[in-house]
């Protein structure tokens, strides 16, 4: 401007200013934080500050958001009178095909977030942009060592350090700021078994604790504690005894033993028990509650002939969180033959129960029984199924199951109600002490089981469920159909009368964890590709949003300037979403953020892809029911059955191109797909073996095309 242009008024200028400003992308008024600035909040996070934190709960600090892991957030500004104007924020690519379990972690406006493979993703919430990045680099190959697809439910965070525990077994510390790897331990005892990590750490007066997975492949389970600060292990204790003809580690398991009859060896399979999911921390008692996994194998006939309770599978158990020393607990299900682990979600609450003030767990594990239990000496206050079971009646006054003994028949088959997919479960419940209600997702996933008595361990046989990519579980899955009908349904739960309040039916099983807010709210995704609100008193559906594919984690509420949001992860996957859909459209694994009034554009998302059914693949017909028993010990447990099932992220082998099964021995030799999780089959197939797989595959879909065509006419 020269010096004799006219110039403008200063309110002119101002609003000129700010017109300007305001055209700006809302992403790029806002610097991100520096690393500075995260580290100084990141590393005020401690025991006190999750206390504190749980007053008000503008951060979610932890994986249960507080230490009771209710998944309550006092947080009311969206409620149900004006969550109908919530909309999208902003969306992340968190860049993965694979399932997504993570419940984001937010403090100060930072996101911690995990992807499949457990690569850790830090947010700006305020933009929804990247700030790094971490990929412990799992090997891909190696993706099949698991049951449950190659999923992470999260991180810890602690005085600046974010803890991942990988797929593979080892602990990692992150600097909260930058994402710099400070120490990584293998927390893996011997790694010529098949451990893997999918759950969340937690950090508990100073220590991070994890257990591991693995229990269908023949492991013994445990739970380690490590120094936040240097990674040094700090104590273990293991939840099944080991060989009766070594020293015990502890009174604990030598007091176990007693329950498992040595003539089954239960110790060359591991014995199971894994502690893959919940634990919980009470810090006045100063006790930390573990939730214990399936027996390895999964028959009882089989490990410990002679019966027994084979403790601790399938158990709560408290531990002293500064030695790791047992100190009570309780058993859910004695003697484990169905795969009802207890691994599922704990929440803590105080509740009123017969007139009396009760310090409680709250448990709805796989077996289909909601357990209300004193937290500070295990005793068994109630159980009640929230969903229709036939292995059990009921539990009498002492806490054990009135057992069906058809249940335990080795001899025929049996429709296992709940199947081994549980009637609930890792997907978090939420307690809303305002309601005095729990939402639970509760399913029912039809498998029919018989025990397989020709198993022996690493037998790899055909016909034995996935046998040859190291499942041992000694059962047989579906020898005969199932009977019963699957189903997915929203619970809220009142644990003193132990009664449904209201329920919501879903379209499929396997749908997302629970949030409950001081809203009055409710918000669950679904397996069906939607993001819905609730009225967390009368179950009214008041919002709902499309997110693409399906959702399984659970969603979290935080603040940020004043400002209230909802965030969920989301990407389709777990050990059902590998063979199972329930939509028609796949993207990347995305977080969405919403708040009100946001009005983002959401995230493309294309159809599943198929090539219709299979058909032209030349074959002999002699071979089809040898490759039934190959295709079920090497392929059915991913893949799923030719032409029946839909495919989940990993595709129906009945859909897809001639090609790729006309050319199969180049897929399961040192193939393409090993970059993705494929097994290497190379020394556990022969080529002979692969022909008779393709047999197989393109038999199956050859008998179920007429009545394919018939359904579409």
């Amino acid at each position: 401007m020269t010096h004799n242009a006219k110039r403008l008024p200063w309110y002119r200028c101002a609003a000129l200013a700010m017109a300007c400003l305001m055209a700006v992308p809302a992403a790029a008024q806002s610097a991100a934080p520096s690393a500075g600035k995260i580290r100084a909040a990141t590393s005020k996070v401690d025991g006190q500050f999750i206390r504190a934190n749980a007053e008000k709960t503008p951060d979610w600090p932890s994986y249960g958001l507080d230490y009771a892991e209710t998944r309550f957030s006092r947080l009311d500004a969206i409620n149900s009178n004006n969550v109908k104007d919530l909309g999208l924020v902003w969306s992340y690519n968190l860049e993965s095909t694979r399932g997504v379990e993570s419940t984001p972690l937010v403090v100060d406006g930072v996101m911690y977030v995990t992807a499949s493979w457990s690569v850790v993703h830090a947010v700006d919430v305020r933009t929804g942009k990247r700030l790094w990045s971490f990929d412990p680099k799992v090997d891909r190959a190696l993706g099949y060592r698991g049951c449950c697809d190659v999923v992470n439910r999260g991180v810890a965070l602690y005085q600046g350090k974010v803890f991942v525990a990988s797929y593979d077994g080892r602990l990692i510390a992150l600097d909260a700021a930058t994402g710099r790897k400070v120490w990584e331990k293998d927390t893996i005892i011997d790694r010529k078994y098949s451990y893997t990590i999918t759950g969340a750490p937690r950090v508990i007066n100073g220590k991070v604790i994890i257990g591991n997975g693995g229990a269908e492949f023949g492991v013994r389970g445990y739970v380690t504690a490590y120094d936040a600060n240097t990674g040094a292990q700090k104590w273990r204790w293991f939840t099944v005894p080991g060989d009766p003809s070594k020293p015990f580690e502890d009174e604990s398991m030598e007091r176990a033993a007693k329950t498992w009859d040595p003539a089954g060896k239960w110790w060359e399979a591991g014995g199971g028990g894994t502690a893959w999911d919940s634990i919980t921390f009470d810090p006045e008692l100063n006790l930390m509650y573990v939730g214990t996994g399936n027996g390895s194998p999964w028959s009882r006939s089989k490990r410990s002939p002679a019966g027994g309770d084979n403790l601790y599978l399938a158990s709560i158990v408290a531990l002293d969180p500064d030695t790791g020393k047992y100190k009570w607990h309780y058993q859910e299900t004695p003697g484990d033959n169905w795969d009802y682990t207890s691994t599922q979600p704990m929440i803590l609450a105080d509740l009123t129960i017969d007139g009396q003030p009760r310090k409680v767990i709250l448990h709805a594990p796989k077996n289909g029984f909601f357990f209300v239990i004193d937290r500070t000496n295990g005793q068994f206050i109630s159980a009640k199924n929230f969903v229709d079971v036939n292995w059990a009646t009921g539990y009498d006054k002492n806490g054990r199951p009135i057992e069906n003994p058809e249940s335990r028949s080795a001899d025929k088959p049996y429709d296992a109600i709940p199947g081994p997919y549980g009637a609930h479960n890792w997907h978090p419940m939420s307690f809303n002490p305002q309601t005095g209600l729990v939402y639970l997702p509760a399913q029912n996933v039809p498998i029919n089981l018989m025990d397989d008595k020709a198993w022996t361990f690493n037998g790899a046989k055909p016909m034995q469920p996935g046998g040859n990519t190291g499942w041992n579980t000694a059962k047989f899955l579906n020898a005969e159909p199932p009977k019963s009908k699957p189903f997915g349904r929203l619970l809220a739960w009142d644990p003193v009368r132990q009664q449904v309040a209201w329920s919501h039916e879903q379209v499929s099983p396997w749908n997302g964890g629970t949030l409950t807010t001081a809203g009055n709210l409710v918000f669950q995704g679904s397996a069906d590709g939607r993001f819905a609100a609730y009225d967390a008193k009368s179950g009214d559906k008041l919002w709902e949003t499309p997110t693409g594919t399906g959702v399984i984690a659970a969603p979290v509420t935080y603040q940020v300037d004043g400002k209230q949001y909802i965030s969920v992860a989301v990407g389709w996957g777990g050990v059902y979403g590998l063979a199972q859909r329930a939509t028609d459209r796949q993207g990347p694994g995305t977080v969405y953020t919403f708040a009100l009034g946001a009005k983002a554009k959401p995230p493309a998302f294309v159809q599943y892809r198929t090539d219709g059914l299979l058909q032209g693949v030349k074959y002999d017909a002699a071979k089809v029911s040898d490759g039934a028993g190959l295709y079920v010990s090497s392929c059915v447990m991913c893949h799923g059955v030719p032409g029946v099932d839909r495919g989940g992220n990993i595709p129906n082998l009945g859909f897809v191109s001639p090609g790729v099964i006309e050319h199969l021995d180049k897929i399961v030799f040192k193939g393409p797909f090993m970059a993705r999780g494929m097994p290497d089959f190379t020394g556990k197939l022969t080529a002979e073996d692969v022909e008779k797989i393709k047999a197989f595959i393109q038999g199956t879909a050859d008998s179920v095309r007429p009545k394919a065509q018939a359904e579409l006419k």
